[in-house]
């Protein structure tokens, strides 16, 4: 039996792997005609969501809106931002990145270093171990902030080592959004 093992290929470097698989995807025509997000697990199968309703956009934006006047223009503020992980190539929905990050670790149109602020908008469909996981994939790839917005407009505010009444990064951030 474990010649039979020995014959499959081993994934000795994630980043080089999700890096590779991404590309892949991103050039496939199919997927490209596609409606929905994708992201990849670490064996890089495709994991395939619907596009976000009109209240998961309509947060984002709000999100995006406040960060860029609390980063007053210094750094980027993206949406479905994609990042290499430990767990596969995932899309945040809001970020904060600064050039410097972007430098350090873009390639192949992913991060690899996760920007300093990440922020998830919870969807109906998402549970708490899936939110718990992107938190700590994003952490493990260099996230200074993890921000997790419910769909009323809460925002939850983490650094590695739990939550926070507020951004470190972002202090006049607020904890609620009007939606």
């Amino acid at each position: 039996m474990s010649g039979v093992l020995a014959q499959l290929p081993e994934v000795f470097d994630q980043e080089a792997f999700n890096l590779q698989r991404w590309s892949e995807l991103e050039g496939d025509p199919f997927l490209a005609s596609l409606d929905h997000r994708i992201e990849t697990d670490q064996f890089g199968r495709i994991i395939m969501m619907p596009p976000p309703g009109f209240q998961h956009s309509q947060l984002q934006a709000k999100l995006m809106a406040g960060l860029l006047a609390s980063t007053e223009g210094k750094g980027q503020v993206l949406v479905e931002c994609p990042v290499s992980t430990s767990g596969g190539v995932k899309g945040v929905d809001v970020v904060w990145v600064s050039d410097r990050r972007v430098a350090d670790g873009l390639r192949h149109n992913v991060l690899t270093i996760a920007p300093e602020i990440c922020v998830e908008v919870l969807s109906p469909g998402n549970t708490r171990a899936e939110i718990e996981e992107k938190k700590r994939l994003y952490f493990e790839a260099g996230a200074e902030e993890v921000w997790i917005a419910s769909p009323a407009g809460e925002v939850a505010f983490f650094q590695a080592d739990g939550e926070r009444d507020g951004s470190e990064l972002c202090p006049e951030f607020p904890a609620k959004i009007d939606v």
